[in-house]
């Protein structure tokens, strides 16, 4: 693995362990925190795959746009589509006043970035 892959890699587990620890309290859950945190894990982490491919993208937090970039090295990614579309907003939206984060949607925002993160994660050879 290339060391500037290795470094997104770090930097996506560190999101994932983020909003892991979010959700994993009793009480005064902060659910956009950890939506953001979800979605920053999924964007580094397919950030990390397009470096590893060698394929350049561009500065966006739009997960679908960088799914799509990896779908020719990645095609049965496909099936992430609506879940990328979705977990995008999370990134800007969520963080400021007018829209907010259901501890159920927070739930279901970790699971999709579980799910991702294991592709991902298997794609590079790495334990799961």
């Amino acid at each position: 693995m290339r060391p500037d892959t290795r470094e997104w890699v770090k930097k996506a587990e560190d999101d994932f362990k983020v909003a892991s620890q979010l959700l994993r309290r009793r009480k005064d859950i902060v659910s956009e925190a950890a939506c953001f945190h979800c979605q920053q894990c999924v964007e580094k982490y397919l950030k990390a795959r397009l470096v590893e491919a060698g394929v350049s993208f561009p500065r966006t937090h739009d997960l679908l746009k960088l799914l799509n970039l990896c779908l020719p090295v990645e095609p049965l990614w496909a099936s992430f589509t609506k879940v990328v579309d979705t977990m995008s907003d999370y990134a800007v939206d969520f963080r400021y006043p007018g829209q907010s984060a259901t501890l159920a949607e927070a739930r279901q925002c970790l699971k999709d970035a579980k799910a991702i993160r294991r592709e991902v994660r298997l794609s590079f050879g790495l334990a799961v």
